[in-house]
């Protein structure tokens, strides 16, 4: 890398063909071995490049020229594009978009997971635009509202985004001009200064909105004038939130809120269900194409009716609800209090009587159904950006679903978990993208991970001698020691656990049996009382 380093000099002009994307939405142009990305490129372009920055195992650069240009490559509608840092694919045509988002999810799962599957579609929208149910402004130093600029807290001032709902925008700006005409200032981050942080808004299918000033401070001054603006603006907000904020750092929310005006949750329909979403809720932000991953996700959990499903990361129960429509029962876990109140707010609202809701962190939850004996048929978890610990899949695995149906907004994450996944014995089995976000880099999938079970691929050595009576005897199967604690304990015990008390019995157990195949992961250790439960049924069968 050093010769290449020397070989591409930055400010030097080179002329070269786009390969590809980035898992940035970048361009990526080989040159003499050496990668180099840059911005706002098309693939199958042939351009002029400027090096712009050396790094350390790759360069930057930007178009200087475009010699053969893509027919894919479109001109940007929005005037802020390149500029504000929310949107990265403008400059390209939608199928390209969704070309380049395919990809990457494929990617991620060869490369990052080990897996040997296939990406099956991308769905893409009907409607790239105007489709954010929630939309965050920050407040720059200046008083400008709008959006960041790429990798920075700048604020770029933008008064109409094609990806925002008009309602959102005009509600922002008479926020604005509440903050121009009362002179209300603005928070500056570097001093810790000033009131006005953010504007937050939620929107409806039915065009109803929820508008939350999120502020360094409990009090505003001139509330009643506030509510008027923002509600001559857009006549059918739903109600006016203060959240107070007075944490240095980038964390939009606060912990505390208060009604200024009107109602301090909204109401919308998806999937046929009614939701109560109240400011801080998990709701993914664009409901049609959230229906068409919901649908999917429901295809790959296989539910006929009779079987028991695990939903981790629950939000306001929007999957668990949709799960117990198709179950004998649904259960979900989620850590934020107010999300799990609307939860079982929102199943009793729908009619919903076989779902039920724990409210705790997704590794601590996991394991304390895991060690109570849940065996839920199907898992589903819709994680944060930063993905599953190595505690949740371990205790996932340990639960041993058949079938685990894993929600994802970052595929890098998503990969990493795959390949974890795949040492506790579940294999990738179907995969899809869902372009959740028209527009950007970032896009969905759902993936369905099927259990290999260790009994189905074990290599049986047989010594005819041995095969008396009094052997086979004394050779009880996983099934039957499964079998034998679950009608005298009433426990459920997995292959794992009865695996880990052999070993400590001195009993031989296959060099790999239900083991992670990756060095450093967790394993999930059998409880007390379920040894003392496998201890009498080894002993029952005279194998101790």
């Amino acid at each position: 890398m050093e010769n290449q380093r020397q070989s591409l000099q930055k400010g030097k002009v080179y002329t070269a063909a786009v390969e590809g994307y980035s898992s940035e939405g970048l361009g990526v142009v080989r040159l003499d071995g050496a990668v180099v990305f840059v911005p706002r490129a098309v693939r199958g372009e042939t351009v002029d490049l400027r090096i712009t920055k050396v790094m350390k195992s790759s360069y930057a650069g930007e178009i200087v020229k475009i010699r053969t240009p893509s027919p894919e490559r479109a001109g940007p509608e929005c005037p802020h594009f390149g500029e504000c840092g929310g949107c990265d694919f403008q400059h390209l045509s939608y199928p390209e978009e969704l070309r380049a988002k395919r990809q990457r999810v494929q990617d991620a799962l060869t490369r990052l997971g080990g897996a040997d599957l296939r990406v099956e579609a991308i769905l893409g929208a009907a409607n790239p635009l105007h489709y954010r149910n929630k939309s965050q402004y920050p407040v720059g130093a200046d008083g400008s509202i709008g959006f960041y600029r790429a990798r920075s807290h700048n604020v770029v001032p933008v008064s109409r985004c094609l990806i925002q709902p008009e309602v959102s925008d005009r509600t922002a700006q008479a926020v604005g001009d509440w903050m121009r005409r009362y002179r209300i200032s603005p928070y500056d981050e570097r001093t810790g200064k000033g009131l006005i942080r953010h504007i937050y808004v939620r929107v409806n299918r039915r065009g109803e909105s929820l508008c939350c000033v999120v502020a360094n401070g409990k009090q505003l001054p001139r509330e009643p004038e506030l509510a008027a603006l923002v509600r001559s603006a857009a006549p059918q907000t739903a109600g006016i939130v203060l959240n107070t904020n007075t944490r240095p750092g980038n964390v939009v929310l606060g912990e505390k809120y208060r009604t200024i005006w009107g109602d301090n949750f909204l109401m919308d329909t998806l999937c046929g269900l009614e939701f109560k979403l109240s400011v801080p809720s998990f709701y993914q932000v664009n409901p049609a194409q959230t229906e068409i991953l919901y649908e999917k996700a429901l295809e790959f959990a296989g539910l006929t009716g009779r079987e028991t499903a695990l939903d981790l990361y629950c939000g306001i129960g929007t999957i668990t609800l949709c799960l117990a429509q198709q179950s004998r029962q649904a259960i979900g876990a989620e850590i934020v209090p107010a999300a799990v109140a609307d939860a079982r707010e929102n199943a009793a609202r729908n009619g919903v009587g076989n779902a039920e809701f724990f409210c705790g962190d997704a590794a601590a939850i996991s394991a304390r159904l895991e060690a109570g004996g849940l065996r839920p048929n199907v898992v589903t978890v819709d994680p944060p950006r930063k993905g599953l610990s190595p505690e949740v899949i371990a205790s996932i695995a340990g639960m041993e679903p058949e079938r685990v149906v894993y929600v994802s907004c970052d595929p890098a994450t998503l990969g990493r978990d795959v390949k974890i996944f795949t040492g506790f014995g579940y294999g990738a089995a179907r995969a899809c993208a869902v372009d959740m976000f028209p527009g950007t880099r970032h896009v969905e999938t759902v993936i369905l991970l099927s259990q290999q079970k260790p009994d189905d691929h074990i290599v049986v050595d047989l010594d005819l001698d041995e095969l008396d009576a009094t052997s086979a005897e004394t050779r009880a199967t996983y099934e039957e020691i499964k079998a034998y604690v679950l009608e005298k304990h009433r426990l459920k015990v997995s292959s794992l656990y009865i695996s880990q008390v052999k070993r400590k019995c001195g009993l031989e157990v296959g060099e790999s049996y239900n083991l992670p195949r990756t060095e450093g992961q967790k394993v999930p250790q059998c409880p007390a009382a379920k040894e003392e439960a496998i201890l009498d049924a080894l002993r029952h069968f005279k194998m101790i």
